[in-house]
């Protein structure tokens, strides 16, 4: 069942290492469909990215039940599933620790939003929710509070989870909060050096207008 989802859960969860978004077999991408809404598609618990392959993908309901594949699925998949469960239009979910969004996260601080390739994509700076523990369902009702419009949330001292309508939607999120934290990070950097004024938000006038260009018509129809 689901055999071009598995598939396509497979091609993303490769995606991680290649953008150097995760290191080992840490981080995960899942992925549902409108078609079949009560099944989900997650990378298996501790499984190289190398030998991962559309077999091994495991299929679960929103409850966590394993009803196709051999393997454990991440333990993350409550997080995932808890997101599922109490945003039906979520497709897809992926967690990363990368590097540059992961030390904000240690500052349990939020990515301010400095430029127009963050107002463009998150609509507003990356909120950090305060450390959850991985108890019970702890992490997922931690992201679910500090979610704004943004298709990102940083967790603090943890790492980074998107969302977003399919799981391509989600792991792009994932490389461009990276992104957002690389530039903040040599921003603020530069800043200290050259003892510079702290780098100050877009206006939120600014901020909606790139917004609603981007999401009004970016990109090619369909796509």
């Amino acid at each position: 069942m689901l055999e071009e989802l598995k598939r396509r859960v497979c091609e993303l969860n490769k995606v991680l290492p290649a953008e150097g978004l995760v290191t080992s077999t840490s981080g995960n991408v899942s992925g549902r469909t409108p078609e079949t809404p009560q099944y989900v598609v997650i990378k298996p618990s501790g499984l190289s990215f190398d030998q991962m392959t559309p077999d091994a993908m495991v299929v679960t309901d929103l409850e966590g039940k394993v009803v196709e594949g051999k393997l454990n699925p991440s333990v993350d998949l409550p997080n995932h599933l808890y997101l599922y469960n109490h945003r039906p239009e979520l497709m897809g979910v992926v967690h990363t620790h990368s590097a540059h969004a992961t030390a904000f996260a240690v500052l349990g601080l939020a990515i301010p939003c400095c430029m127009t390739g963050m107002a463009d994509e998150f609509g507003g700076e990356i909120p950090c929710a305060p450390y959850a523990s991985n108890e019970a369902e702890n992490i997922g009702a931690s992201i679910l509070k500090a979610m704004t419009r943004a298709p990102a949330v940083i967790c603090g001292s943890h790492g980074v989870f998107t969302f977003a309508a399919s799981p391509e939607k989600a792991v792009k999120a994932a490389i461009m909060c990276e992104d957002a934290a690389r530039t903040m990070y040599y921003a603020l950097t530069m800043r200290a050096a050259l003892d510079l004024p702290m780098p100050k938000p877009l206006p939120p006038e600014e901020i909606a207008k790139w917004w609603g260009r981007y999401h009004s018509w970016y990109g090619q129809p369909g796509k």
